[in-house]
């Protein structure tokens, strides 16, 4: 007997778990969270432009 045959053989089955859930349910909740993510990016959208008349003493050299 080899060491490596020994070392499987003293090795524990492995044992499969089922999924907590459907395997469905993981590609939706990634598509959730996407669109989570999604949204507050376009929150965010055209924030610059709604403070331009507020820039400091530098901002009227920039065209």
């Amino acid at each position: 007997m080899t060491v490596a045959s020994a070392v499987l053989a003293a090795a524990p089955a492995i044992v499969e778990q089922p999924l907590p859930v459907s395997s469905v349910v993981f590609p939706l909740i990634a598509i959730g969270v996407f669109a989570l993510l999604g949204a507050v990016a376009w929150s965010y959208r055209d924030v610059a432009n709604r403070h331009a008349g507020k820039g400091g003493s530098g901002s009227s050299q920039h065209h």
